[in-house]
């Protein structure tokens, strides 16, 4: 997620304010790239990685209570990141705790969803494994209410533990999480298009007992899918577009017009997923943009159907000239 203040940003101050406050290591003009699945992006003014919920709270509260502008980043996999970089502080978040309890799985923000799915598989413990499929973290999944192969967060979580916007934590049902369609109440609270300050540090999930090895075959077959489906080992942000409310998939549009192969700079539809921009010659976030604003233009002229954005666009983008009102506030852990 992302919170904009008005303060003035003193990268220096900050960080050894930071630093000797918390205990969290600091860097400056720290290049982002390499943090997404897209492999582009330009800087953070300011940047920290937390291991922990602890770290996570504090720094947050630290930043809330100076005003200072930060985004919440995960495993930078359903993001694209502006060639400009990120103004304020970026929090890389690397809370991992898990644990089975029964047959509760209980997770940080921080974990893998794929981690998930295996560590739920050794426990015996069915209804993760579609999140073998989601490359990003359990607070990019609840945020994003992730979902595929036939299911999703909202079939299975119980509740999230919660830093709201005023500093306190709850521990909110699933029939508090406003989950919906690619939607939760963190990423667009209902009724507005502004992103919440309320942020997830766990997630409690509601599996049901299974045998392992059927489990296993389960992950097996995704993990096939994936392979002759998905342009796995490309950088990518994942599925560009989300799938219109009726008719074909975003993906069958695309495909249909014949857009796989078309090209802007490094970036390019994808030849084995339409639904997918692809970074395979070093392209740059603009070359990203530039493709997928085109792509979603072209399939509202041809067919009326107007594509809404799953990924997400963070940063400055206001030197780019493709720069569109679709631009994002927040990441899928990430805040993914």
């Amino acid at each position: 997620m992302t919170a904009e203040f008005g303060a003035p940003f003193d990268a220096v101050a900050l960080g050894t304010a930071i630093q000797r406050r918390i205990g969290v290591k600091t860097s400056r003009d720290e290049p982002l790239a390499r943090f997404t699945t897209m492999r582009v992006g330009g800087p953070a003014d300011l940047f920290a990685t937390v291991h922990n919920s602890h770290e996570l709270r504090a720094i947050l509260r630290f930043a809330r209570s100076r005003r200072i502008p930060y985004t919440l980043l995960g495993r930078g996999s359903n993001v694209v990141i502006a060639d400009a970089g990120i103004r304020g502080l970026v929090v890389q978040n690397r809370a991992e705790g898990s644990k089975v309890d029964g047959e509760r799985y209980q997770a940080e923000a921080g974990v893998p969803m794929a981690r998930a799915a295996t560590e739920t598989q050794r426990a015996g413990l069915s209804g993760l494994e579609f999140g073998l499929a989601i490359p990003g973290t359990v607070g990019g999944a609840v945020w994003a209410n992730a979902g595929a192969h036939e299911s999703d967060v909202a079939s299975i979580v119980e509740s999230a533990d919660v830093l709201l916007a005023d500093g306190t934590e709850r521990r909110l049902a699933i029939d508090e999480l406003g989950l919906g369609y690619r939607e939760s109440r963190f990423k667009r609270p209902a009724g507005t298009d502004a992103a919440s300050d309320d942020l997830v540090l766990a997630a409690t999930f509601r599996l049901r007992p299974a045998d392992e090895a059927t489990i296993k075959l389960r992950l097996d077959e995704i993990r096939r899918w994936r392979q002759a489906h998905q342009p796995l080992g490309l950088p990518s942000a994942g599925s560009v577009f989300r799938n219109p409310a009726s008719g074909p998939s975003a993906g069958a549009l695309i495909d249909e017009l014949g857009l796989k192969g078309r090209r802007i700079g490094g970036a390019v539809v994808s030849e084995k997923h339409a639904n997918f921009i692809v970074n395979d010659q070093k392209g740059s976030a603009a070359d990203v943009r530039a493709l997928a604003d085109e792509v979603r233009a072209e399939v509202l002229a041809r067919t009326g159907t107007s594509l809404a954005f799953e990924i997400v666009f963070l940063g400055d983008w206001s030197a780019t000239a493709s720069a569109s009102a679709s631009e994002g506030r927040q990441t899928s852990e990430s805040p993914r």
